[in-house]
């Protein structure tokens, strides 16, 4: 019985942590811009060349560093539903698996916003105003 709450309440929170990356809500709308949005508008934005170069740098650079703490935390979570097999469950080993996947999680988190950040410093202040007046209000 404390198994199948257990892993109706792990499917529970991992489709919620699905339903929220398929519909993503923007907290930072109008703040920060993903690197696809900063090149749509590359033509209204005039970005130099020194400037797509290091967007292009900063992308790359947070995509090798992503690759690794996903695999973490993929890693962690089949070791938790692994555990979830077992009878009776693990209650720490369980919680010890979602904690190594929830920390994996949040260095991806990190490192994104590190980007979306760097990329901003990346833009002048009239391309910022143009992202601003064109994303901020959606």
């Amino acid at each position: 019985m404390k198994k199948g709450i257990l892993c109706l309440l792990v499917i529970a929170s991992l489709g919620m942590g699905t339903a929220v990356a398929a519909e993503p809500k923007d907290v930072f709308k109008g703040k920060l811009f993903a690197p696809n949005i900063i090149l749509e508008n590359r033509d209204a934005l005039q970005l130099s060349k020194e400037q797509f170069t290091a967007i292009r740098a900063a992308v790359v650079e947070v995509q090798a560093g992503v690759a690794e703490h996903e695999w973490d935390m993929q890693e962690a979570y089949q070791a938790l539903m692994l555990e979830l097999d077992e009878s009776p469950v693990d209650e720490d080993k369980v919680l010890e698996y979602a904690s190594t996947a929830l920390l994996a999680e949040n260095q991806v988190k990190k490192k994104q916003m590190a980007m979306l950040v760097r990329l901003k410093n990346l833009l002048t202040a009239d391309q910022i105003s143009h992202l601003e007046s064109v994303y901020g209000n959606r």
